[in-house]
């Protein structure tokens, strides 16, 4: 096979598919590329998280999942990760993309019963990741990862999602980074 024939195949990039509410366990998934969270450790972080709970809310009292923001940050720091939160009043064009692994985007989302929209909002968790100079919508309700494009098209992608209403940007981080290295110097 030739050097460019290599070169035009699509990077094979692991993608869980959405199953009960475990968005986050997926998005954590698929933002680092391989399956190192489940269910269980997801529950296991919620224990640690609130070991006295009788409800515990950091996930849904039905045990379907539905984990909250604070799962995420301690399941990233467990592999030496963190997440950053990104305040939506900066531009997007002062975030440092070389210092970022990915993102994770929790967005509002409908409900449904088969074909039917309920008038209810729930929060999901998405990923974003850039694999061979191409970032890629994660989504774990998507059949498969979705080419968003390079730097220019991802910054286009992650302000449409944030000027949809209630939205909010972690950014995945390496821990030992040094503060503010995914920040650009304001020019």
């Amino acid at each position: 096979m030739s050097g460019n024939a290599e070169r035009s195949e699509a990077p094979r990039l692991y993608h869980e598919r959405q199953r009960l509410e475990l968005c986050a366990v997926h998005a954590l998934n698929n933002v680092l590329q391989e399956r190192l969270f489940t269910q269980e450790a997801a529950d296991e972080i919620c224990k640690r998280l609130a070991p006295d709970a009788r409800w515990n809310p950091h996930r849904s009292f039905l045990g379907t999942g539905n984990y909250d923001v604070n799962v995420i940050m301690a399941a990233l720091q467990s592999v030496g990760l963190e997440a950053i939160w990104w305040d939506k009043r900066r531009s997007l064009e002062q975030l440092s993309l070389a210092g970022v692994l990915g993102f994770i985007i929790n967005v509002p989302s409908n409900v449904c019963l088969g074909f039917l929209s309920l008038p209810v909002r729930r929060r999901h968790w998405i990923a974003v990741r850039q694999l061979e100079g191409i970032y890629y919508n994660l989504d774990s309700k998507l059949k498969a990862p979705v080419p968003i494009g390079e730097e220019a098209e991802l910054r286009v992608f992650l302000q449409e999602v944030l000027s949809q209403g209630p939205c909010e940007l972690l950014l995945v981080v390496p821990q030992a980074e040094e503060a503010g290295n995914w920040l650009s110097p304001v020019t």
